[in-house]
């Protein structure tokens, strides 16, 4: 879980929360067991020495800026927008967000200004990067680990020349076309390089759609957002909608082709599935949330290894799964959507009155009913989920907790 890190909110430029040197990435499961690693794109987990990708085990990055995202790159027009800084336009692009790139051990190089235009064409550089690094490790006959989170789905969405106005919903349906043709250069890359039955390719969403939010981002009258479909909720939630997401694996050989699985997948079971893939060790030194899926993987398990996830915003825990029940510990129905409930039983705002929230996700997608009254066993295996969770804290405590909305009187 990312708040054993101290990392449970989106890192904000400027703030004090960093990923520390501490902490133990999949660059490093890889780089230890004889991989060249790379990534390209977006890291955001802080930009201080200690909390760059080439200090945990990544050889090469480039990319925007590392401790922000993709909308970086309006900064300098949204400040000229509003006159916030009275400063020439090319003292804001000088200043403001920066392409960056390094290699293990060595310093971040800054390569050019994160612009618009830049962010429009970033996907097409950062595939032709990950191809070029493909090519070199094949001949150099060294595994490969590639770590590619590029920019489709995020807003803002600005398709690249190629593929503006193809989609004729706008600049969302343009990148979401775009993005799939990339897809499609790097598994011809590999199939072109003759590795791609020796290479598993994962492809997934760490998250639910930006919503309401990122409508403006849109920039022509159109949304800049998905859907998410049959489940509630978006992007900074907890809800099904907010961080059930799709993921598609290929391993030639091992991976079934047109199989689905409806195991519960967390994105952190990657880390243990892939170290008993490649032969790599998780530390013994912390407590590690992820489990070994190989078994969904190559198909001998339907359901997999994990019965139970919780979820948290800030410090906070605020809902747990156990199998298909989701639970909630505060929830609050946004402003004219649904029912408002005083505090009480099964209150949907918070803080509720010492009684959770439940939900059915198997026979109600979207969370409609609450029916702790009906199923009120069920809490009770999400109760014993969190009771081993604060032990695992007590044996390993999480650093604080990110908040930048209290601050200390100091003294």
């Amino acid at each position: 879980y990312s708040i054993r890190s101290g990392l449970s909110l989106i890192a904000i430029e400027g703030s004090p929360y960093t990923l520390p040197s501490r902490a133990f990435t999949m660059g490093e499961l890889f780089k230890d067991v004889g991989y060249a690693t790379a990534i390209f794109g977006k890291w955001h987990l802080g930009s201080e020495p200690q909390s760059l990708p080439t200090a945990h085990g990544f050889d090469e990055f480039y990319g925007i800026p590392p401790d922000i995202s993709w909308d970086a790159a309006t900064y300098p027009e949204t400040i000229a927008l509003t006159h916030s800084l009275d400063v020439p336009f090319e003292t804001l692009l000088k200043t403001g967000p920066q392409i960056v790139q390094a290699t293990a051990g060595g310093p971040l190089q800054t390569v050019k200004p994160f612009t618009s235009e830049v962010r429009a064409n970033i996907d097409n550089e950062l595939v032709d990067k990950s191809i070029d690094f493909t090519r070199r490790q094949k001949a150099a006959a060294k595994p490969f680990f590639l770590y590619l989170p590029f920019s489709m789905g995020h807003a803002p969405n600005l398709p690249s020349p190629q593929f503006k106005g193809k989609s004729r919903i706008g600049n969302y349906g343009d990148k979401m076309m775009e993005g799939d043709f990339h897809v499609g250069q790097i598994l011809d890359a590999l199939k072109d390089l003759g590795v791609e039955d020796n290479t598993l390719v994962v492809f997934a969403s760490d998250n639910g759609p930006y919503g309401q939010a990122a409508r403006e981002f849109g920039n022509q009258g159109t949304p800049d957002m998905g859907s998410s479909g049959p489940f509630r909720g978006e992007l900074g939630e907890v809800t099904e909608g907010a961080i059930r997401t799709a993921a598609i694996i290929r391993w030639p050989g091992k991976v079934r082709p047109n199989t689905t699985s409806y195991a519960m997948f967390s994105i952190m079971d990657f880390l243990p599935t892939l170290a008993n893939i490649v032969g790599g060790k998780t530390p013994t030194d912390r407590a590690i949330d992820g489990v070994d899926q190989t078994d969904v993987l190559l198909g001998r398990s339907a359901m997999g290894h994990r019965e139970s996830l919780l979820s948290f915003i800030g410090g906070d825990l605020v809902a747990a799964r156990w199998k298909q029940w989701r639970v909630y510990f505060t929830d609050v129905q946004p402003s004219g959507h649904g029912s408002q409930r005083e505090p009480g039983i099964f209150s949907a705002n918070a803080p509720m009155a010492g009684y959770p929230k439940l939900h059915n996700i198997e026979m109600d997608p979207h969370e409609d009913l609450i029916i702790g009254g009906m199923f009120g066993w069920a809490s009770g295996p999400a109760l014993k989920i969190v009771e081993e969770y604060l032990a695992s804290v007590k044996k390993y405590p999480n650093p604080p907790a990110p908040n930048i909305t209290r601050f200390g009187s100091g003294g």
